[in-house]
């Protein structure tokens, strides 16, 4: 059963309705044991720490922080917040020590629940330097406490604070006084185009967020949810707290490198991810078919093409598939494409929300070629995740981002910017009346920054309008799709466009070092470093190939006329990438200018 109501009370009524049924599906800190916990065992945990909170002295819209990686006890403080009216922030697990310091002194934050050690050792190290932070509370048990700590204590020690439910009665009032206008969460946005700012995102957007998605996607108490995205990010959170709403079972998946191996463990039949997941997932099973024999990749390449015409040439369009493609694609489903679903542990798929960068057209066929039902959409933390989506039995088109969902009014404005205003649009960035300023126009409406075009109801991008490249020659370039469209190459694992006021477009293509040493070995090529086989012309000349049979389709003046083969991946630690890996294109430039610079050497 579907129940929007209050966040504050949304786990203890779920608990009244489903009791001891499994809620929560997990594994401790450390473990590899899937463990689970009951609606009734969550509501209890949660009405704890609402009263341990109650009792450390946390007010009405005081804020607390989470820096952790998914976990149950994640969960566990965030509900037990909002039941008292407590607005939690998220922070990145990966998020580094002035990040931390700045977000906990720019929303004065009191208190601060981390994960593990090293999120401990980066809070601890810059604790006196947070004017209002009171306590750090520790979720790992395994956790090392230095010595000379007097101001933190486990989630253990803090759970029994409020153990015996010593202040049920005030938490009860606060149910009541609970209202939509409250903030829940200031969400830091990651800083790709500047400083972050803090997100306002209240219990009402939450309200008309999960209300609209509740009648575009068939999330239902028979769902098994696994999250792969941290919970710090907006599509996760939102997708997370909708599949609450809906009854599902949610798995929570610690540690994002570890997901397909969970998925196999656990067998969800949904799973919220950004593009590039299934850029791995295309690429691993197109590679499997290169090196099949020539009989199996015959066989598969038919079920791919059946699949294709089943469900895009047909489905996709509202039309009926002729009964004879039907049986075809049945038996092919059931004897081939089940086996690609069965490797990455979806036998029983229902779909999979897709968000947070460009898709490819050519992956986003392949998904659903094979059987799995990809809802591909766009949204901002601004707008609290979801704009518009694909409506599960609704046509779409592939390379759209799908439908507005209720509530929401687009409007396309200068240099076709989208323009968003709804109840599900933020009000404000915490204390930044000058973004606030630029963000919004006399008539209320929220500036994206991003490009795009409304046809036949469907809502299309076309690029971040600051990332717009127009070289010297005055041709205008998207690297977004351009970039989208190399990494479906096996070879290529990141990519930074150059373009800007430059004669033609080139590229850092960051190689999958493991599959280049084996096309080297391969074809007797030996290398001592990433260095030396990056360097190699031979090398350089293979995925240069590989690029010009990708870019076909493209203008001259947008094709990549030139690479540079980069020895180390981009990193947060270079600070390249944001905590949701997504290019720093300016610091990208300014740590390698020497190199880009060569490319355009006459």
């Amino acid at each position: 059963m579907k129940t929007v109501s209050h966040l504050s009370s949304i786990v203890h009524e779920q608990a009244d309705r489903y009791g001891s049924r499994e809620a929560l599906i997990f594994r401790s800190f450390g473990s590899l044991k899937w463990k689970s916990v009951s609606w009734k065992q969550f509501s209890m945990r949660v009405k704890q720490v609402s009263n341990a909170m109650l009792n450390i002295g946390l007010k009405p819209q005081d804020n607390i922080a989470v820096f952790a990686q998914n976990c149950i006890q994640y969960l566990y403080t965030d509900f037990g917040a909002y039941g008292i009216r407590v607005a939690s922030i998220p922070f990145y697990a990966t998020s580094s020590e002035q990040q931390i310091q700045f977000m906990i002194n720019d929303a004065q934050v009191r208190f601060l629940f981390v994960g593990e050690q090293e999120q401990y050792d980066k809070a601890q190290k810059i604790f006196s330097l947070c004017p209002t932070l009171e306590r750090i509370i520790i979720f790992d048990p395994s956790v090392r406490m230095s010595t000379h700590d007097p101001n933190s204590l486990y989630f253990e020690d803090f759970i029994r604070l409020g153990e015996n439910l010593p202040r049920q009665s005030e938490v009860e009032e606060l149910y009541r006084q609970a209202n939509d206008d409250d903030i829940c969460n200031i969400l830091y946005t990651s800083g790709t185009t500047g400083a972050s700012k803090g997100v306002i995102l209240t219990y009402g957007q939450y309200r008309a967020a999960h209300t609209a998605n509740l009648k575009c996607v068939p999330i239902t108490d028979k769902d098994r949810v696994i999250t792969f995205l941290p919970l710090t990010h907006i599509f996760e959170r939102g997708w997370c707290y909708l599949c609450l709403y809906a009854g599902a079972r949610i798995i929570l998946n610690t540690y994002p490198r570890e997901i397909q191996q969970s998925m196999r463990e656990t067998h969800p039949t949904c799973m919220s991810s950004v593009p590039r997941f299934w850029e791995k997932l295309y690429v691993g099973v197109k590679d499997k078919i290169d090196n099949s024999s020539a009989m199996q990749q015959k066989i598969f390449r038919h079920a791919l093409a059946v699949g294709r015409k089943y469900n895009i040439e047909y489905l996709s369009h509202g039309r009926r598939p002729p009964i004879g493609l039907t049986l075809e694609y049945k038996t092919l489903n059931k004897s081939i494409l089940s086996l690609v679903r069965k490797q990455i542990g979806l036998e029983n798929p229902n779909f999979f929300p897709t968000a947070g960068a460009t898709v490819s057209p050519e992956v986003e066929e392949f998904v659903h070629s094979i059987g799995l039902s990809m809802i591909v959409g766009y949204g901002l933390t601004e707008s609290l995740a979801t704009v518009s989506c694909d409506h599960k039995g609704k046509p779409f088109t592939v390379g759209s981002v799908g439908r507005p969902i209720e509530g929401i009014e687009i409007k396309i404005g200068e240099n076709d910017e989208i323009l968003l205003k709804g109840p599900t649009i933020t009000r404000g960035y915490y204390k930044r009346d000058d973004a606030n300023a630029a963000a919004f126009d006399a008539d209320g409406f929220f500036h994206t920054g991003d490009a795009g075009y409304m046809k036949d109801g469907e809502l299309f991008l076309k690029e971040r309008i600051k990332d717009l490249f127009k070289t010297s020659n005055g041709k205008y370039i998207a690297p977004q799709a351009l970039e989208a469209m190399l990494l479906v190459d096996k070879y290529i694992d990141q990519v930074n466009i150059v373009a800007e006021e430059r004669k033609f477009v080139s590229a850092l293509i960051v190689p999958d070092f493991h599959l280049l040493e084996e096309y080297a070995a391969d074809n007797g090529m030996n290398f001592e470093s990433n260095e030396e086989m990056c360097a190699d012309p031979r090398i350089e000349k293979m995925v240069m190939d590989r690029i010009d049979t990708l870019q076909q389709s493209l203008a001259h003046y947008e094709k990549v006329k030139r690479i540079t083969l980069m020895p180390k991946p981009f990193s947060m630690e270079n600070g390249e990438l944001t905590n949701t890996l997504k290019l720093k294109r300016s610091v990208v430039n300014k740590n390698y200018k020497e190199i880009i610079d060569k490319m355009y050497e006459e």
